[in-house]
């Protein structure tokens, strides 16, 4: 652990969605925890890594350029390393040993309770001298590298679809960890999306799921909700009121949330008449 002070972690991902929400996760479960970085690839990771000596490394298996495994060959043993991967198949095979920890994406909070448990024995015993068992910390991330060169048949989607009669969707449905979150259509305030994931904010909480915005917003009923920003949705009947912005753009209030909505030139059109 860094000297006498908190505990300290980097979180490394390429998808901004997913550090965010590891990173408001890690807030809740272990609020002492201090997250001095978060890098876009492996490469990043690895020179933040050096610059900050953190305790802790949160490290997405699949990223572009120098994935997680590669940087977590340069980390070695002068940190713990936590893998985080979509792809659950990895993870229990590679690291049933217990010589590392892992996470599965989209991360379940009971699931990063354990993790951050384990974590905390391991930085207490360390800063105890506590003589701690000895893992193959290298074989388990040989196999890990193994298994990536594999095809990834068999990955199953994260979250799904599920329709109504009429064609709109009535629930989706979300995978977090081993929970299944059914969350109604109609309780969705907006969703947000980057290149791989999407957010959906309903009025009970959030979720991330692996299907894109341009899918779900084609099985959308368009009374409710409309399209307006290449990676926003929202529902109408969440929206407050609209400021007008300079170069023809303009921001969405919502009804008792703090978020404010971009709405790009395209779909300006939509609120002309509010």
């Amino acid at each position: 652990m860094t000297a006498s002070t908190a505990p300290t972690a980097l979180i490394a991902d390429d998808e901004p969605l997913l550090r965010e929400s590891l990173q408001r996760a890690l807030a809740t479960a272990w609020p002492e925890l201090r997250v001095l970085a978060q890098a876009r690839n492996g490469r990043e990771a690895v020179e933040l890594f050096e610059q900050h000596e953190p305790d802790i490394v949160f490290l997405d298996v699949h990223m572009p350029g120098m994935n997680g495994v590669e940087a977590a060959r340069q980390i070695a043993r002068r940190a713990q390393v936590v893998f985080v991967t979509a792809y659950e198949q990895y993870a229990v095979q590679a690291f049933e040993q217990g010589a590392l920890d892992y996470l599965v994406k989209p991360v379940d909070e009971l699931r990063l309770a354990d993790t951050v448990q384990r974590l905390q024995e391991r930085l207490r015993a360390r800063a105890a001298g506590t003589p701690q068992p000895q893992l193959d910390l290298q074989a388990a991330i040989e196999t890990l590298a193994r298994k990536l060169m594999q095809p990834e048949g068999g990955a199953g989607a994260a979250a799904s679809t599920t329709g109504s009669a009429a064609g709109h969707l009535q629930w989706i449905r979300a995978s977090v960890g081993s929970t299944l979150k059914l969350i109604p259509v109609d309780q969705i305030v907006f969703m947000r999306s980057d290149e791989k994931y999407t957010l959906v904010v309903w009025h009970e909480g959030e979720a991330l799921i692996r299907t894109p915005i341009r899918e779900l917003v084609e099985q959308l009923d368009p009374q409710c909700f409309v399209q307006v920003h290449r990676s926003v949705v929202v529902n109408l009947h969440a929206v407050s009121h609209v400021t007008r912005g300079p170069n023809e753009t303009a921001d969405l209030h919502l009804k008792g949330r703090p978020e404010v909505l971009p709405v790009s030139r395209s779909y300006l059109h939509l609120f002309r008449q509010m």
